[in-house]
């Protein structure tokens, strides 16, 4: 499974200069397959979920379009206040674990007349060998729509070789989105998989009660309004693993004995919830919002093919502070499975975090300029001495050890 190493955010809402992790314009730890950002109100976390959301839809809709969504309002809008530079970010990732990280620079600035537009794009890979060492060649490097574009592979042998240029005729429109379909472009269109692959989830349990007409969904969506076809997909694609999947559900959901499933007349698929102390059952409409988005999440780890980066803001809304360990040590193990996804969580609990390591936590708080500024909790002095003589993380948070206050 590909990973994200780090990314660099520039100009963006109230993060005009962050970095987590290691990017070719940082020399930090690389981001681990599980990430909690914490930090008070009012500091950037939504931002920084948003960011990862307004790149994938840079990706699949244009520029002006992620831009202008409603609860954008425009590029002056998002570009930080006072500033006047473009809307700047650089992502390294890995497409495994024996590849060569692989450096994606992506500029978004306004023309004459106010309209965004892609000013700058790179996407280039670390080259190999000592005499080459902190070196990169380019898969693809444009400005302002003009450029070129390097076929196949693009090995060290081959540079300057199948050099194309490149001249896009929307500057709206990313060249990794053209370009990443082809086949022509193998490291491009694996990097515009893994960035258009980003599943951020913003879970409205009302819509999750909802039954659909019948079909199957392969994946959950961001609201979870389609959960029951998501169900439906997996019952069918694997219904000996689907029984199973109920089985292991039922026990981590507390008052659960069972989960059944039965069929509408319409033949949608309908789960039956036997709880502790009731005679009937109930079904995903009687839940509370709280236990259904406990049971949204563990559907969600259950995924067979998850995405490569999964971001969740606040889990812990609406649940009881018990299940919150539970929780955290669910998404580390999610993370850790061989085809698990990354994890990015912005939470204010610390018992969420008293799971996780300090090369696990950032903290977001805002600098004497009034910008956000982001630590790891491992790089702040006396943390990691203190975790390793056994204090969780959440009551070093909760105790101002990360020198932040209370949550």
């Amino acid at each position: 499974m590909a990973i994200l190493e780090g990314i660099q955010i520039q100009n963006y809402r109230a993060l005009r200069d962050i970095t987590l992790g290691k990017t070719i314009n940082s020399s930090g730890g690389k981001l681990p397959r599980l990430i909690a950002v914490i930090g008070a109100n009012g500091v950037g976390k939504s931002s920084l979920l948003d960011a990862l959301g307004f790149i994938g839809d840079c990706l699949t809709e244009g520029v002006e379009a992620a831009c202008d969504k409603q609860h954008r309002g425009g590029f002056e809008r998002l570009r930080t206040q006072g500033s006047t530079g473009p809307i700047q970010f650089e992502i390294r990732y890995r497409e495994n674990q024996n590849s060569r990280t692989i450096d994606y620079t992506l500029e978004i600035d306004a023309d004459k007349n106010g309209r965004p537009h892609v000013k700058h794009e790179r996407l280039r890979q670390s080259r190999g060998g000592a005499k080459v060492a902190g070196k990169a060649y380019s898969f693809l490097d444009l400005t302002q729509g003009k450029g070129f574009v390097w076929a196949g592979e693009s090995t060290e042998e081959q540079e300057g070789k199948d050099k194309s240029p490149v001249q896009m005729s929307d500057r709206q429109v990313l060249g990794i989105s053209t370009l990443g379909t082809l086949s022509d472009h193998p490291r491009i269109s694996l990097f515009r998989s893994f960035l258009s692959g980003w599943y951020l989830s913003y879970f409205i349990p009302q819509l999750a009660r909802s039954q659909p007409i019948s079909g199957a969904d392969p994946h959950l969506n961001q609201t979870g309004a389609n959960l029951a076809n998501y169900l439906q997909f997996v019952e069918r694609q694997k219904p000996k693993e689907f029984k199973a999947m109920l089985q292991r559900l039922a026990l981590k959901v507390p008052g659960l004995q069972e989960i059944k499933q039965d069929r509408a007349q319409d033949r949608r698929l309908l789960l039956e919830f036997h709880a502790k102390g009731y005679k009937e059952p109930f079904f995903q409409q009687d839940m509370s919002d709280g236990t259904l988005k406990f049971l949204a999440y563990l559907l969600l780890m259950e995924d067979p093919d998850p995405a490569p980066l999964v971001g969740i803001e606040e889990p812990e809304n609406g649940l009881h502070h018990q299940l919150l360990g539970l929780l955290a040590a669910e998404f580390k193990e999610f993370a850790e499975k061989p085809r698990g996804p990354q994890v990015l969580i912005t939470t204010h609990a610390p018992s969420l975090i008293d799971a996780l390591t300090p090369d696990e936590v950032w903290i977001l708080e805002k600098a004497d300029d009034g910008f956000a500024r982001a630590r790891r909790a491992a790089d702040i002095v006396g943390v990691q001495p203190m975790y390793d003589e056994g204090l969780p993380m959440g009551s070093l948070w909760y105790s101002n050890h990360f020198g932040i206050g209370n949550p």
